[in-house]
C-alpha cells in the first residue's frame, strides 16, 4: 500500500486522500481482486449480444489488463454460452474463470463440465423479490441453496454465495439466512448485491460490517448505478473490508450499468493507495473492443475512456496540455495510453490559434490575423454549435491570409 498521491509523469491527485485523519476510519484489506462480470451482466444490457469469438477475445483483453477473476457467462443460458466458457477455460489464463448459476445441482454440473474455477450461486432475498416474485420466506431460500453450495464446494469448486438485491432486503431475513447458511453451507466468501443500486455508501459500508460479522467470511460487493453511485459503493464497501469488487467493462449491464472495470481500477490504484499492477495503457484497446462487440459506443465524457477526457477547447491554460498535462488533468494521457488534445470553438483564444496552426504546419500569424481567425473560429463554433475540423480551420487560415476573413465573417 501506497501513499503518494503524485509521481512525475503520471498522476496527479488529491493529497487529501491520503490524510491519516481521512483514512482513520477505514478497514481497507490487505488486497482487493476484480471480479468481472462483463461477459455475463454486461451482456444482459438489453440488445447486446456477444458471440463466441467475441466473448473469447473480451476474455482474453480482460485477463491482458489484469483482471484477477472473469465471470465468462451462464451456462445455462445456451449452448453458445457453453461453448465460450469451455474455451476460455482452456485458454491458460491467469484470471480465474467463474460462471454463474441458479441454486441449481445441474448449473453446477454445467459449471464443472465447463471447467470452471468458481461459481456464483444466485439466489433472492430482496423483500420485493421474495413476496411478489418468488412468493418464498429466507427459509425457503436456505433449504434451496444449502445442498447446492455444499455440492459446488464438495466438487472443488469456489462457491460464491450471491443473495441479490442484498439491500432491499428486511434485516431480519437477511440475518436469519446468513447464520443458516453458516451453519449448514459455508460459502467460500459471500456477496452483498444492490441490484436495483439504491443503497448509499454510509449504507453498504454498514452492511460489509455486518454480514462480515455474522459470517467471518470475505465479502464481494455487486453494484448497480442507478442513482450513479455504482463505483462509489463498491469503493466505500472497500473502505469497510470487502475483498472483491464486482465489475463490468465500459460501464455495460442492465439498465443504467455495472460499476465500470475501468474506474474500479484506477480508483483503487491512485485514490487508495493499492499497488495493483494492471496495465493501465492498456484500457482503451480494452475499450474498443468491447464497445465494438457490443455495438454501444462509448460516450466522449465518460470517465477514464472518453475521447474527451484529455481534449481542451478553453484557451486558458492551452499551452499545460501538450507541455505539462498534469496541471490540467488528474492523470497523464499517457497513463491510459492518451494523448492531449487541443480543439477549437467558441471558447478557444488567440493561443489556441497559434498552437493549432504550429501543429498542422501553417506557419506563422501576426497577432492582427491571429485576432482575425480567433473571431470567425468562435463565430462558426457558435453557428456550428460544435469544435470544428482541421480541415475548416485550415479553410479559415486561408481566407485570413487572403484577406476575405472578415468578408467570409460577415
Amino acid at each position: 500500500m501506497r501513499e503518494n498521491y503524485f509521481k512525475e509523469g503520471e498522476y496527479w491527485t488529491s493529497p487529501f486522500n491520503f490524510l491519516p485523519e481521512v483514512r482513520k476510519s477505514f478497514e481497507l484489506p490487505p488486497k482487493v481482486e476484480i471480479h468481472d462480470a462483463t461477459l455475463r451482466d454486461g451482456e444482459q444490457t438489453p440488445g447486446i449480444v456477444f458471440s463466441v469469438d467475441d466473448k473469447v477475445k473480451i476474455a482474453q483483453a480482460l485477463n491482458d489488463v489484469g483482471i484477477a477473476r472473469i465471470e465468462a457467462g451462464m451456462p445455462a443460458v445456451s449452448p453458445q454460452d457453453q461453448e465460450a466458457i469451455k474455451i476460455i477455460s482452456k485458454m491458460g489464463l491467469k484470471s480465474k474463470i467463474f460462471t454463474f448459476a441458479r441454486a441449481m445441482k445441474a448449473d453446477i454440473d454445467m459449471a464443472l463440465e465447463c471447467g470452471a474455477n468458481g461459481v456464483i450461486i444466485e439466489v433472492p432475498i430482496g423483500y420485493p423479490k421474495l413476496t411478489t416474485q418468488f412468493k418464498w420466506t429466507w427459509k425457503d431460500v436456505l433449504d434451496k441453496t444449502a445442498p447446492i453450495i455444499n455440492y459446488a464446494k464438495e466438487n472443488g469448486l469456489y462457491a460464491v454465495f450471491f443473495p441479490y438485491d442484498t439491500t432491499r432486503a428486511r434485516p431480519e431475513d437477511l440475518e436469519n439466512l446468513c447464520k443458516g447458511i453458516m451453519g449448514e453451507a459455508p460459502p467460500d466468501s459471500i456477496g452483498i448485491v444492490d441490484t436495483m443500486g439504491c443503497a448509499t455508501p454510509e449504507a453498504i459500508k454498514y452492511m460489509v460490517r455486518w454480514v462480515k460479522k455474522m459470517t467471518g467470511l470475505k465479502i464481494e460487493i455487486h453494484t448497480h448505478n442507478d442513482f450513479g453511485m455504482g463505483v462509489a459503493t463498491e469503493l466505500a464497501a472497500v473502505t469497510a473490508g470487502a475483498e472483491v469488487v464486482h465489475s463490468c467493462a465500459n460501464g455495460l449491464g442492465e439498465r443504467t450499468g455495472n460499476a465500470a472495470m475501468e474506474e474500479l481500477m484506477i480508483c483503487l490504484d491512485l485514490l487508495y493507495g493499492y499497488e495493483t499492477g494492471y496495465k493501465f495503457d492498456q484500457l482503451p484497446k480494452l475499450a474498443e473492443l468491447v464497445s465494438q462487440c457490443a455495438n454501444v459506443p462509448i460516450h466522449r465524457n465518460k470517465p477514464l475512456l472518453g475521447s474527451g477526457n484529455f481534449t481542451r477547447e478553453s484557451g486558458i491554460g492551452i499551452n499545460f496540455v501538450m507541455n505539462d498535462p498534469l496541471v490540467m488533468f488528474g492523470t497523464h494521457p499517457a497513463f491510459t495510453g492518451r494523448v492531449g488534445e487541443v480543439v477549437l470553438g467558441k471558447k478557444s483564444g488567440k493561443m489556441s490559434i497559434t498552437f493549432k496552426m504550429d501543429q498542422l504546419g501553417l506557419g506563422e500569424a501576426s497577432d492582427e490575423q491571429v485576432g482575425e481567425i480567433l473571431d470567425i473560429v468562435k463565430q462558426t463554433g457558435i453557428q456550428k454549435r460544435d469544435i470544428l475540423t482541421d480541415d475548416e480551420f485550415k479553410a479559415i487560415v486561408e481566407q485570413v491570409r487572403s484577406g476575405k476573413g472578415r468578408q467570409a465573417a460577415e
